[in-house]
């Protein structure tokens, strides 16, 4: 267990996304260079270093490298996202059943072997908009065994009793502007294409397809299906590392592990998961929940959303944001409590020039209460220094126990 002497509230804030790759358009600074971060900084002049919270041969998700920084091995613990994102949502799994998530994509068709992927999630569809259409779907895709769900914005759920578990999914936002076509039309047999190919109809002139585009917005065309999974065992944080916990954040995914770890999962109003996200509330929720619990993790989604887009200016943004109102607020804030210690990562990369999730090992830092205290000065949060400072953990799951002061 924690040394209480020396650590008695722990707080974990991640950045999604946040790690880049030199940009051009930057100078050859990555946004997290260029961005104005000095409360990260102000950690990372305590301790930074390089966490690998993707294991070789796993897919550089954010359910891969979250469950890293939390200190479960991907490997003995991962099912798949899908049934994370059910847990989050309330939906019970039986043995038999195989979760998938269930994406609001943009498709442009210019024939049935040239199909690009404009959006993975219908150029940002509002929660509002998206419930129309998923109850719609509900209705309308009436197939043994499957069940629909609402969830959040693009991010929705299907269970398929005894589904194809087994079958090749891809992530839409692997494949942004690239041809998908090849995907869809591998097998005339495949469930899970044929699913898909099913949902166009419905969705060719749905009411709520109709307004967007009259408005010049992309359309939710098409669902997609990945992600998928059975229920996963795990053991519980509190039974691993003696603590109670709590996580924060607007995505299905990381409010499913927190339950499935025996966190509390804490709702702010207006935690949207985009740059419009309540950064503040998620800050000022973090504050309020260790009067009670002993760890807390934050988790904001806006930066990698931006990654995806591919907007620097957006990632920038989003970032500054992170660093000032939920980063600065819990700082300022945790001088109310006797001892503690603070980290702040990206859970992976999300470079521009890609627009998807890589798997090299991401930034963190750390500091006590003491070592804040001392006001040391340090180069900055950035993905250089991390690499330079010679501070590297091989294993990701590894990293939460040397966080928590665990031999």
């Amino acid at each position: 267990m924690p040394d209480d002497s020396k650590a008695k509230k722990y707080v974990l804030l991640v950045g999604d996304g946040m790690a880049d790759y030199p940009l051009p358009e930057l100078g050859q600074k990555t946004p997290l260079e260029v961005a104005k971060t000095p409360n990260m900084d102000r950690i990372a002049a305590c301790r930074i270093g390089q966490v690998k919270t993707i294991p070789e041969g796993m897919q550089p998700g954010s359910d891969i490298a979250n469950l890293s920084l939390i200190g479960y091995d991907p490997a003995s613990y991962h099912t798949g996202r899908s049934p994370l994102e059910a847990a989050s949502m309330g939906v019970r799994l039986g043995p038999d059943d195989v979760a998938f998530r269930m994406n609001l994509v943009t498709l442009q068709w210019d024939s049935d072997q040239d199909i690009t992927m404009k959006s993975h999630s219908s150029g940002d569809i509002s929660t509002e908009e998206s419930s129309v259409i998923v109850k719609d779907l509900k209705n309308n895709i009436r197939l043994p065994g499957v069940d629909i769900y609402c969830g959040v914005a693009y991010r929705h759920l299907l269970v398929w009793a005894n589904g194809p578990e087994q079958s090749e999914t891809i992530a839409p936002h692997d494949f942004l502007d690239q041809n998908i076509a090849p995907y869809l039309n591998r097998s005339e047999h495949d469930p899970v294409s044929g699913l898909i190919r099913h949902s166009w109809k419905l969705l060719e002139n749905h009411p709520v397809n109709v307004k967007r585009k009259s408005n010049g917005l992309k359309e939710a065309n098409s669902i997609w299906l990945w992600g998928q999974g059975k229920a996963p065992r795990f053991s519980s944080f509190y039974d691993r590392f003696g603590l109670k916990g709590g996580v924060i954040s607007a995505v299905d995914l990381l409010k499913g592990i927190g339950i499935y770890v025996g966190f509390e999962p804490i709702t702010v109003k207006g935690a949207t998961g985009y740059l419009d996200t309540n950064f503040i509330g998620k800050a000022e929720a973090a504050l309020k929940g260790l009067e009670r619990l002993d760890f807390i993790m934050v988790h904001v989604e806006a930066p990698d959303e931006a990654g995806h887009e591919g907007s620097i200016k957006d990632k920038i943004e989003a970032i500054e944001a992170f660093d000032e109102k939920v980063v600065g607020i819990i700082l300022n804030g945790m001088d109310f409590f006797d001892d503690f210690r603070i980290m702040v990562a990206s859970d992976h990369f999300t470079p521009i020039i890609k627009r998807t999730h890589t798997g090299e090992p991401a930034p963190f830092a750390w500091a006590s209460k003491d070592e804040l205290k001392s006001g040391q000065k340090g180069p900055g949060f950035s993905e250089e220094y991390a690499r330079a400072s010679g501070l590297s953990f091989e294993r990701g799951c590894d990293l939460m126990p040397a966080f928590l002061g665990l031999p």
